[in-house]
């Protein structure tokens, strides 16, 4: 089985690479198309025995002008490599490999769907369904989405649930002391961080504010002091797609609001040696799948307060594994924080509980077992029903 794996970057999107590694250890052929072949992930592609070819496919959305050559760069890829079947990562990819071969195109292609912002805006949930032909599918990495593409009228053999899986073996409960010395935070000291790419508000989606929530996580952490005035908070994590301007939006909202208590580390190469120093994780998304924000914090060890949209509940479930609050509260954000350090007994059950389930959801041996699964149903379309059943039901039952 030859897969093409198209991918709109080549510095992001690692769990695309951890995925197609471990595809590719299970014996299946990949390809995967980046916009640089030596950049980034490129190289790690390449030591993992997968074929790297460039290729610019995202939908170029601000340069229509380009979204012709951009068509023709797809079919000539394809016609090259001559794949079983396309599994695309993105919004923008997805959209060029459906305009590229159209609806009628005899090779089966899968739409790995991450986030859930496209779907949460009726334009683009639409151009995403209507584009599809018969043999388009969907892998959701969350129930929520899982169940959107329902509500949109798709089929429920043609939607598998699948989540994004991580290297477990990565992540320990064991502090390095890192993060703290550089911030120059003592041990005793609540250390509250928010770990996530700053990525800018999306004017095209009506959004005025980053969807990661960093604004409201400001917000809260203010709030959180005007109780206790001992706790320190961090952003880790530079800005996306070169939007320097809103990383300097959020120091200067940080530098007013929080006086000094709340400090930016940028991007960080090892973030699972970072997770430890915290006391406590917020992941204040105003739309997410089941991110690696809240997976991350639980395999370290850390508790974790996190908004109730998309997948996050998936995995942060109330009074069980973590705090779950409504988004765009930062008043409920406050209080989950100052519950989470003033209990720490609590924080510590429910925190073991969360461990246990996030290795469950997310190991990616078994989650690439699971993808593996996907593709030979693809290509076998009399049995795509059970599989999607099969798959549906394992889910249910690790949270039953």
């Amino acid at each position: 089985m030859k897969v093409l794996h198209i991918v709109k970057t080549a510095v992001g999107a690692g769990w695309a690479y951890e995925q197609a590694r471990e595809l590719r250890s299970l014996g299946i052929e990949i390809v995967v198309a980046l916009p640089s072949d030596t950049e980034g992930f490129a190289p790690r592609y390449r030591e993992s025995g997968i074929t790297v070819v460039r290729a610019d496919l995202d939908l170029p959305a601000s340069q229509p002008w380009r979204l012709p050559g951009t068509l023709r760069a797809c079919r000539e890829l394809v016609a090259k490599v001559r794949p079983d079947l396309i599994h695309t990562h993105h919004v923008g990819t997805t959209f060029v490999v459906r305009l590229a071969l159209g609806k009628n195109s005899s090779i089966p292609r899968v739409f790995g769907v991450t986030g859930t912002l496209h779907l949460e805006h009726g334009l683009f949930a639409w151009l995403d369904t209507h584009l599809a032909g018969e043999r388009d599918y969907w892998i959701a990495t969350c129930r929520w989405t899982q169940k959107k593409y329902g509500d949109l009228g798709i089929s429920p053999e043609r939607v598998f649930l699948a989540y994004l899986g991580t290297d477990i073996r990565r992540y320990t409960n064991a502090r390095t002391g890192a993060l703290r010395n550089e911030l120059r935070v003592a041990p005793d000291v609540p250390l509250v961080g928010m770990v996530s790419l700053l990525y800018a508000p999306k004017w095209f989606l009506g959004r005025e504010r980053g969807h990661k929530g960093h604004e409201d996580f400001i917000a809260a952490l203010r709030l959180a002091r005007e109780t206790r005035s001992d706790i320190r908070g961090v952003i880790i994590g530079g800005s996306w797609d070169d939007a320097s301007w809103y990383d300097d939006r959020l120091r200067y909202l940080a530098t007013k609001t929080c006086n000094g208590y709340l400090s930016f580390l940028g991007t960080s190469a090892n973030i699972p040696a970072l997770y430890p120093d915290l006391d406590l994780a917020v992941v204040p998304s105003l739309s997410d799948g089941l991110a690696y924000s809240v997976v991350e914090p639980l395999l370290s060890g850390v508790p974790v307060v996190a908004t109730n949209v998309g997948g996050l509940p998936d995995l942060v479930l109330e009074n069980k594994t973590g705090w779950l609050v409504p988004s765009r509260q930062p008043e409920a954000l406050a209080r989950a924080i100052l519950e989470a350090l003033g209990n720490r007994a609590e924080a510590k059950r429910r925190t073991d509980a969360g461990q246990t389930l996030a290795r469950n959801l997310v190991d990616l041996e078994r989650t690439g077992r699971e993808v593996a699964a996907i593709y030979e149903k693809m290509l076998a379309p009399t049995s795509q029903g059970a599989a999607a059943t099969s798959t549906h039901v394992s889910r249910a039952a690790v949270h039953a």
